[in-house]
């Protein structure tokens, strides 16, 4: 369009204020709702194409479409879409004074690690809605995502956004489609794509906004994309001394070429950079808890979890340490707590006899947990001992996914306990 339209449908034109590969963005005014709006305008020149005309249009619209489905307040909202003449365009919430993620992507530009933190923790958590609507984003850049002045956030621009229909299959092989840049291996090989690839390309994202630079970068596109599908990106603290662990841990994950080895859902995600704020906003604390994290990932009853389910159960349980010779449980008491041993151990007694010991990684009180029921043994601390306290209501706080895996080790555990009690008492008898 060589000049700026008056109106557009119902919708008045103000100014111009983006341009893109999909559209001229402009602020309208919708005097229904008497609201600043921002309206997408199709290029003329790219609908009239012969060759590529369609697919533009059918792409364009599909903006509407599939951002339309979605009520975040993290996505940009579709208000309306539709034609004046030989104008196609679409109507957004206007942002007020926005910009976007590229402005922070720069070694001199970077945010506080808090923010960074802040910002892609809700990139994650809409990522998360949009995918359990069926929707796959398939852009995710930093030119896609808004910068509010008080630092919220709006994911844009879905025009080559996928839904999943009931209809179909989970996955879905696309071709080549998105910005290569931030592509996932299974979108620069055309291979069929999930919800992980909008991940892999917040987990590039999420790299720029720590460091200012590209994880694969290269001057080369055949150099990028073989980057992209075989190579391990250098570890942020290349370019930060300062960056923590807990964030290349994330980043970690969220780049992995293997779609079985990265995160499967953007709350999986968050979870991990929540725990990554309470680091970074409480280091004396959380130097401890990664301590803890270290020691209790070694114990036999965490082999199963993966990393996130054990940060999950630390931050859930609670955490004792008892001096030579305390009383940890009394015989006849009624408690729902389950005792895991993290370092020390234990001595066993019914009534006035020591019927045994339990060391680091061994486990007290399975009945008790799993049906409050009197204790039948006093358990004693034998030298300085630390354990984990876990009992049903602080488990009901982990997510799912952590509950399920919880129960599963602990039944194992009690059916393994059950069965050394039962074979100890067989040889008792028969001695």
């Amino acid at each position: 369009m060589s000049k700026i339209p008056e109106k557009l449908g119902k919708y008045e034109i103000q100014d111009q204020i983006g341009r893109g590969s999909m559209g001229i963005v402009y602020q309208g005014f919708d005097p229904f709702s008497n609201r600043k709006v921002a309206v997408k305008v199709a290029l003329a020149a790219s609908l009239k194409d012969k060759e590529s005309g369609d697919r533009y249009r059918t792409m364009f619209f599909n903006e509407a479409h599939t951002a339309g489905m979605l009520k975040h307040s993290n996505i940009l909202e579709i208000l309306d879409a539709g034609a004046d003449g030989e104008d196609c365009y679409i109507v957004m919430e206007l942002v007020e004074g926005a910009n976007t993620l590229k402005s922070y992507c720069q070694p001199d530009t970077l945010l506080p690690m808090e923010r960074v933190i802040e910002i892609v923790f809700k990139c994650a958590k809409a990522l998360d809605y949009a995918h359990r609507k069926g929707v796959v984003h398939r852009d995710i850049k930093p030119t896609n995502i808004l910068v509010t002045p008080d630092m919220d956030i709006k994911i844009g621009d879905f025009s080559i956004a996928h839904v999943i229909s009931s209809e179909t299959t989970n996955t879905m092989p696309m071709g080549f489609v998105g910005s290569p840049r931030y592509m996932s291996p299974e979108q620069v090989q055309e291979d069929v794509i999930t919800n992980q690839t909008d991940l892999f390309s917040l987990g590039i994202v999420m790299y720029e906004l720590l460091t200012g630079h590209h994880p694969f970068s290269t001057d080369s596109f055949s150099r990028l994309i073989h980057k992209i599908i075989h190579e391990k990106q250098l570890p942020l603290r290349t370019y930060r001394a300062d960056i923590p662990e807990v964030l290349e841990r994330i980043v970690y994950h969220a780049l992995q070429k293997n779609t079985d080895k990265r995160y499967k859902m953007g709350l999986n995600m968050a979870a991990d950079l929540s725990l990554a704020f309470d680091y970074l906003e409480k280091p004396k604390e959380d130097i401890e808890v990664h301590e803890k994290f270290n020691a209790i990932r070694q114990l036999e009853f965490f082999k199963e979890f993966n990393e996130t389910e054990i940060w999950e159960i630390i931050r859930a349980c609670s955490w004792q340490e008892h001096p030579d010779g305390s009383e940890i449980i009394t015989e006849g008491d009624i408690d729902d707590s389950f005792f895991i041993i993290t370092s020390g151990r234990v001595e066993i007694r019914k009534g006035n006899f020591s019927v045994g010991r339990l060391h680091e990684g061994d486990c007290f009180g399975e009945m008790g947990y799993l049906s409050k029921t009197k204790r039948s043994a006093t358990i004693l601390a034998d030298g300085r001992v630390q354990l984990m306290k876990i009992n049903a209501t602080l488990i009901q706080q982990v997510s799912v996914e952590c509950q399920l895996q919880f129960s599963k080790v602990f039944l194992q555990t009690l059916v393994r306990r059950l069965s050394e009690t039962t074979s100890a008492m067989a040889v008792s008898a028969s001695g």
